[in-house]
């Protein structure tokens, strides 16, 4: 008798949260294995972020911040994040929200409406800037022209020159992007793969571009991809494009939820309260055949077998050391456009370029002199550093 009121009230122990040993846990955090509640979840969620950008410095008071917001999952759960944050620990930030329309009938043009959403939950300016107004291509023309095979190359090309191009128009002081943990990893390993030196010396710090136009920030860093995922679902009176069914399944697909420690009832109570924050959740159409997918794939691996792998590659591309001997490329400026560019044109001029002469593949793979090397044959140094909009060659501000 003894014993099993012994065995019962250990079994009832082992039920409580391992943080605040008061509440029941509700999921297994995916970093640390830890069986915790929603509110122990929802509040180290949110320190370890803030403590991120607190020992890095990644803000002071009274700058212009601007969030890239695609209307995903990690750029949405970013801007609420950071709002919350703001408020709560007086960083003295302006927050807008920053919008790029690549033009993707059937998937952009349904995020965006999440992101014009957000804009009026969380109160927070918005910016849209299109690959048509700045390139005159939609990523739909140029699949079209080039098939799916390299069109991520010209996307994340021009993406990336677009939100610079975006954030000056805004006339922010820096950009903040959703990248975390799980991107980083992947990242360090294709930079492995691909030989990309200059790139792997710089694709693990939490804030990039400090000496271009606008410096861009990561406080995702550190924190995993499932984590973001779940941080919607499990604080209240949060909001999502899925139903409440197809939720609870996906939580336990991901093996996020412990059935052993909630029930289905309760699971869906709280999804009734849920915050009043939606995201877009399906994937880009033109990514599946994406190189990264297959390091996706290898980190998933990695990560099933033992969770900690992703903040270790993370640790090992921080360690890296460049021989001095290594030669890195010069940055410079785009005798084209006057975006930051190692050659004489940058990368996203070079494939429109090509594009627009009815040769896309042009541009693909990395410069060797030919194709940068003829552009400087072809085209002549702009006389005056005055540009109007109408005479852009690439994108549609001066940097």
């Amino acid at each position: 008798m003894e014993a099993s009121e012994g065995k019962s009230k250990k079994q009832g122990a082992s039920r409580l949260c391992c943080l605040c040993n008061q509440r029941r846990p509700v999921l297994k955090r995916p970093k640390t294995l830890q069986q915790i509640c929603k509110e122990c979840f929802y509040e180290v969620f949110e320190e370890e972020i803030h403590q991120v950008i607190v020992k890095n410095h990644l803000f002071k008071s009274g700058e212009r911040v601007a969030i890239g917001a695609s209307g995903g999952k990690d750029s949405t759960v970013l801007a609420y994040v950071l709002s919350e944050l703001n408020r709560r620990h007086s960083y003295g930030l302006d927050l807008f929200l920053l919008s790029i329309d690549e033009g993707i009938t059937g998937y952009r043009d349904d995020s965006l409406e999440t992101v014009k959403r957000n804009e009026l939950q969380y109160g927070l300016p918005l910016q849209i800037l299109s690959y048509k107004d700045l390139y005159g291509w939609t990523m739909d023309d140029i699949v079209k022209m080039i098939g799916l095979k390299n069109n991520c190359t010209f996307c994340g090309v021009f993406r990336r020159q677009a939100l610079d191009r975006g954030a000056a128009l805004l006339k922010v002081d820096k950009l903040v992007t959703g990248h975390n943990a799980d991107d980083i990893a992947e990242t360090v390993l294709l930079n492995i793969l691909r030989g990309d030196i200059a790139r792997l010396s710089r694709c693990t710090s939490i804030t990039t571009g400090e000496d271009g136009p606008i410096p861009r920030c990561k406080p995702f860093k550190y924190t995993y991809e499932k984590e973001i995922v779940i941080y919607p679902f499990i604080t209240e009176s949060f909001s999502c494009s899925f139903s409440n069914i197809y939720s609870f399944f996906f939580l336990i697909s991901l093996e996020l939820v412990n059935l052993r420690y909630c029930d289905y009832l309760n699971i869906v109570h709280t999804y009734a309260y849920f915050k009043k924050l939606d995201y877009f959740s399906t994937e880009c159409i033109y990514s599946p055949n994406a190189y990264r997918g297959f390091a996706r794939e290898f980190i998933k691996d990695l990560e099933r077998l033992r969770p900690r792998a992703i903040l270790d590659i993370i640790k090992s591309g921080e360690d890296f050391r460049i021989a001095t001997t290594t030669k890195m490329p010069e940055q410079g400026t785009c005798e084209r456009c006057g975006y930051i560019s190692s050659q004489k044109w940058c990368k996203a001029c070079v494939l429109l370029d090509g594009l627009n002469r009815g040769l896309p593949k042009m541009g693909i793979g990395r410069a060797r002199g030919g194709v940068n090397g003829d552009h400087q044959k072809e085209t002549k140094k702009p006389a005056s550093a005055a540009r109007s909009l109408e005479s852009k060659q690439c994108g549609s501000l001066d940097f």
